[in-house]
């Protein structure tokens, strides 16, 4: 293994207390590179957002760490997913495990063993700027107070601050077509707990519904909707409201879709789908760019979390095996490009096939969907096989490839 200990151990100041946050932190620690996370919410937001389904490449990495049993005992096991059409009829499955838990529980869950191992952590420091210095780089927050580091990531979201700060000619997150819904309830109309999330293809829409232990039912919806809504106006549609829409858009499909919208007593969420064209870099100077705040993927193949996961792994090998963080951050983008923008245009992609237009259209995709599931669980082994060895040597990337 290769890198040289300096007199002062590195520190590094890391933007947003999300997913790639706190795990980036954790392998940073573990290279001695004392890392602090500045968030810009006031408190944790452990109780807000939809949920996600954690896949296995991505909990290879909190194995890594050693903290895969303690975040995963958050959620719970999707055995198998099912894929149905409009009248209920079963077109196939695909039986890859994952894990299902609010996106909230597994913020809290990796804030909390990020905090268990010592990793300093700060609400209220919303980022405003960056500035490299001679020793690194010099940050200044909302509040006034500024924080001095050798290098700077940011792991702040789709809507990066830091990505428009340092990289103010950055293609903006594209909107997908496609706006989400979710809920969560308990009805006598939900399916058995048998580990199964069934996806409907639905006449006008895309419902999804899981019944977790205990009864409740996380279920979720998309559908297309061609003008890209303005910000905030989405997200600030009320319950009953959504509920509603929701109802006669779905009033025609099988059951249990309507009875489960029906039996939702209380906070259904929408959300516009988005992902992120590619950026020409994820890297300028001392600071670097990691998960959504780089390559955003839409939810529709379910990687998103993994791949913030597994940014975290891979940069933190990079800066152990590259002393130079400029020529680190050239290799952690030259590991990663490749692989994330692949899946970022298969879940576009994904999106795309969740609506028929015509019964014809229905009749033909419930004829062909079988054979192109099969297809795509085969799709999906390697990149859910895919695995970080945290022991192999990085190499640095050809000189210029840094920014």
């Amino acid at each position: 293994m290769s890198g040289t200990q300096s007199v002062r151990p590195r520190r590094a100041l890391l933007i947003g207390c999300g997913i790639a946050g706190p795990v980036l932190a954790m392998f940073l620690q573990r290279i001695g590179v004392e890392a602090v996370v500045y968030e810009g919410s006031d408190k944790p937001r452990d109780d807000v957002g939809a949920f996600l389904n954690l896949a296995p490449n991505g909990i290879a990495v909190l194995e890594t760490l050693g903290i895969a049993e303690e975040v995963s005992g958050s959620g719970t096991l999707t055995r198998n997913t099912a894929f149905l059409n409009h009248k209920g009829r079963q077109l196939g499955q695909n039986p890859a495990e994952t894990v299902l838990l609010t996106r909230g529980r597994l913020n809290q869950a990796l804030r909390e063993a990020a905090v268990e191992r010592g990793v300093p952590m700060e609400f209220g420091k919303f980022f405003e700027s960056v500035t490299e210095t001679d020793e690194g780089v010099s940050v200044r927050f909302r509040d006034g107070t500024t924080a001095e580091g050798d290098f700077l990531v940011g792991c702040d979201g789709i809507h990066s601050k830091t990505r428009y700060t340092v990289l103010p000619n950055a293609p903006k997150p594209a909107y997908t077509g496609v706006i989400g819904t979710a809920g969560y309830t308990h009805s006598r109309h939900g399916a058995p707990e048998d580990g199964t999330m069934r996806m409907s293809f639905c006449l006008e829409g895309f419902f999804g519904h899981q019944t977790t232990p205990g009864g409740e039912i996380y279920w979720f919806e998309n559908y297309h909707h061609e003008r890209e809504p303005a910000r905030g106006e989405i997200e600030a549609v009320e319950h009953q409201e959504w509920q509603r829409r929701l109802l006669e858009r779905h009033r025609k499909d099988h059951y249990p879709v309507p009875q489960l919208i029906e039996d939702t007593a209380d906070g259904i969420i929408g959300y516009p789908i988005y992902d992120m064209p590619s950026l020409p870099t994820w890297h300028k100077g001392r600071v670097c760019l990691v998960g959504d705040a780089a390559h955003a993927t839409s939810p529709h193949v379910g990687q998103g979390a993994s791949m913030a996961m597994e940014d975290a792994i891979v940069l933190a090998k990079c800066l152990r095996d590259i002393p130079q963080v400029e020529r680190a951050f050239a290799a952690f983008q030259d590991i990663r490009k490749d692989r994330v923008e692949k899946i970022i245009k298969e879940g576009r992609r994904t999106g795309n096939q969740k609506a028929a237009a015509n019964g014809f259209q229905r009749a033909l995709r419930d004829l062909v969907l079988p054979f192109f599931l099969k297809l795509g669980v085969k799709a999906t082994e390697p990149v859910y096989s895919y695995r970080v060895d945290w022991d192999e040597e990085v190499r640095p990337a050809p000189a210029g490839r840094a920014a």
